[in-house]
């Protein structure tokens, strides 16, 4: 006999503790549904976003998703007070505003109900009304301000409305909620809202209003770089010399301000210290702002990190940058010729594959030699302006700065691939994955941050470059530091995405197949830059006779190449310098003064004496090429590397008795 099944669709918990009481044996079944407690809800937008620039990707992503062709974004830089983001989007009628408020965690888009309210495309749920591809899907993203404010106004219009909709939102913190021990934990309120309508004279004018007003405490200290501005001042203010650190502020910043938040305070003779000018275009500022980066090569800064070079919101813009459908700076690597200023080579998807040189004309486009797609040309027209810039991805391919590397030009890997998954049900694998992807090979990447691994859904990404390559094991550390990555997913991989969408379930089918398909391209990079690096050490030697011959160079020489396992690879100059602005500039090297890696103050007085410290600076030099093998000397600020240097100078100097 079959049991009987007692169905209870929205259940009440004390109809749900008889109908248990009811089921003494397997003869009776009982169906339910889980419910959540709206605590969760509240948790989840209350602390899923780590960084204020994640909510400020959310909302631009938002308006993207609207089918926006411009988002502007005014912060109060560097007070921070208010924040603004308005977008030309097609803006939210009252029913979607009303689903929008009642349904947090429950998007319309990807669904006919957004079809329905007119978010999505009548044809394609997974598309805009204009054809772009959807970035979101769960319905939280507007709530992602809550890590900013727990207070914001939404002033939205369609087009064809005479009214403008109007919502003041006051969200409600879980730690603001119950105790754990009230009578009534069940209950909970995300958040107040207000709503009024106005009259609107521009009745064909649309798009979105977000005002985040009341920005909190610790938001706002984290825009305002109040941690290593505090470190700073605390240093100033200490009047023992002794006692003072090297404490350097950003090389480019916004300025700081005083304990008040609303007086700006100099650093130096400035405000702040920006590349570019006021009277700069926004885009012409943006490009500046990229080639502070790469202009840090040249200024005796092999590794330039966007942690020492930028303060907080400057590297939020570049976050931005790098997160959300925009064009390249420079132009998509894809849109640029297969040779004469580089080696491009195509990937292989087979197991055991080699990168093969694509032999076209090399004027020829790289896309249209492998037929590549991205980007779709569904994006469409899409700008973001963040105060005076305009944003473009900060990444840069051609006219690189030279170094001392026996390869002079880059080495391009481009690759594609499309699996079905056939052998697994939908249900697992997440449905097919298509994606292409290019690896890029320069002596140097700029900023560090970028050497790694990019992954775009779309054209969007909300995780950063991973440094690891998704955890390749294979010690070749200064190859890996000299390759960037992008990985541009076309179809597929979403289901893998976190909540927060800024790191992938690595256990995920489509996580766990880019993975492997990214460590087989960086074999196949590695057999390729080896054998391009052999070629060229053999028809010129990159070490000079007298480096050959020199003892001491020739124990840097043979540590460097046992350490980075890369034979055209030369340890990186080392120049020690009366003046560090009189030195000649040779990117990748590093170069110090003279005054701070030695306590010698006063010139030699024989002949002898001054051999001596000839032979002391050649072995501090050496020293230092070797720490930079191990990658220990990049691991310190230039204060903390000239004091470094300085007791290893006293330790060679010092004079057996």
């Amino acid at each position: 006999m079959a049991p009987s099944i007692l169905e209870q669709k929205e259940p009440v918990e004390n109809e749900l503790v008889a109908k248990i009481k009811q089921s003494e044996n397997r003869d009776v079944l009982i169906q339910t549904t889980l419910q959540t407690n709206e605590q969760v809800i509240a948790r989840v937008t209350d602390g899923i976003y780590r960084q204020p620039a994640s909510a400020l990707r959310e909302l631009i992503s938002n308006a993207y998703d609207a089918d926006a062709t411009r988002v502007t974004i005014k912060t109060d830089a560097p007070r921070f007070e208010q924040i603004t983001i308005e977008d030309d989007g097609a803006g939210m009628s009252p029913e979607v505003l009303a689903h929008l408020l009642y349904n947090i965690g429950g998007s319309a888009k990807r669904n006919r109900e957004g079809e329905q309210l007119g978010i999505t495309s009548r044809n394609d749920s997974t598309r805009s009304p204009g054809g772009r591809q959807l970035i979101g899907k769960i319905g939280i993203g507007l709530f992602s301000v809550s890590q900013l404010t727990h207070s914001f106004q939404i002033v939205t219009k369609t087009k064809g409305d005479n009214h403008r909709t109007v919502a003041t939102v006051s969200l409600r913190q879980f730690s603001d909620s119950a105790t754990s021990d009230s009578e009534d934990t069940s209950k909970f309120e995300s958040g107040k809202v207000t709503i009024w309508r106005e009259r609107a004279t521009d009745k064909d004018r649309h798009g979105t209003t977000i005002a985040l007003t009341k920005i909190r405490p610790q938001a706002r200290d984290t825009l305002r770089s109040r941690e290593i501005w505090d470190a700073i001042e605390r240093n100033e203010e200490t009047a023992d010399e002794d006692e003072k650190q090297a404490i350097e502020p950003p090389r480019f910043h916004i300025g700081r301000v005083d304990s008040t938040g609303r007086l700006l305070k100099k650093t130096g003779k400035s405000y702040s210290d920006l590349p570019w000018l006021k009277a700069d275009k926004p885009g012409e500022a943006f490009e500046k702002l990229v080639n502070a980066v790469w202009n840090q090569l040249d200024e005796a800064n092999p590794n330039p990190k966007l942690e020492r070079i930028f303060d907080y919101y400057l590297r939020m813009v570049w976050q931005l940058a790098l997160a959300v459908p925009l064009p390249y700076v420079d132009g998509h690597l894809f849109d640029m010729p297969t040779g004469g200023w580089a080696k491009t080579f195509e990937l292989s998807n087979k197991r055991r594959g080699t990168a093969e040189l694509v032999k076209v004309r090399q004027e020829t486009k790289i896309r249209d030699a492998l037929s590549l797609t991205d980007p779709p040309k569904s994006i469409g027209k899409f700008a973001v302006i963040i105060d005076d810039l305009k944003l473009a991805r900060p990444v840069r391919f051609k006219n690189l700065p030279t170094t001392d590397h026996a390869l002079k030009h880059p080495l391009v890997f481009v690759g594609k691939c499309s699996e079905s998954f056939e052998k697994l049900p939908p249900e697992l694998s997440g449905g097919p994955l298509r994606f292409e992807a290019y690896l890029f090979w320069s002596p140097k990447i700029a900023p560090s941050e970028h050497q790694g691994a990019l992954v775009r859904i779309h054209g969007a990404s909300g995780t950063l470059y991973d440094p690891t390559f998704m955890r390749y094991q294979v010690a070749e550390l200064t190859r890996l530091r000299q390759i960037t990555c992008e990985i541009l997913v076309s179809e597929g991989l979403e289901s893998a995405l976190n909540i927060d969408r800024e790191a992938f379930n690595n256990a995920h089918p489509h996580a766990v197949f880019i993975t492997r398909w990214l460590h087989s391209a960086l074999r196949q990079l590695a057999t390729v830059q080896k054998k391009e690096a052999a070629a060229v050490r053999s028809q010129k030697r990159e070490i000079s006779k007298d480096e050959q011959t020199g003892a001491i160079q020739k124990i840097v020489v043979e540590a460097w190449a046992k350490q980075t396992k890369d034979p055209a690879s030369i340890p990186p100059a080392v120049q020690i310098v009366d003046e560090e602005k009189a030195f000649k500039k040779t990117s990748g090297s590093y170069v110090f003064r003279r005054s701070a890696v030695t306590d010698k103050k006063d010139p030699p007085k024989t002949p002898k004496e001054k051999a001596r410290r000839e032979i002391v600076e050649e072995k501090l030099k050496a020293i230092t090429q070797i720490l930079a093998a191990f990658n220990v000397l990049d691991r310190i600020t230039k204060p903390e590397q000239e004091e470094l240097l300085l007791a290893i100078s006293k330790v060679l100097e010092e004079r057996e008795e």
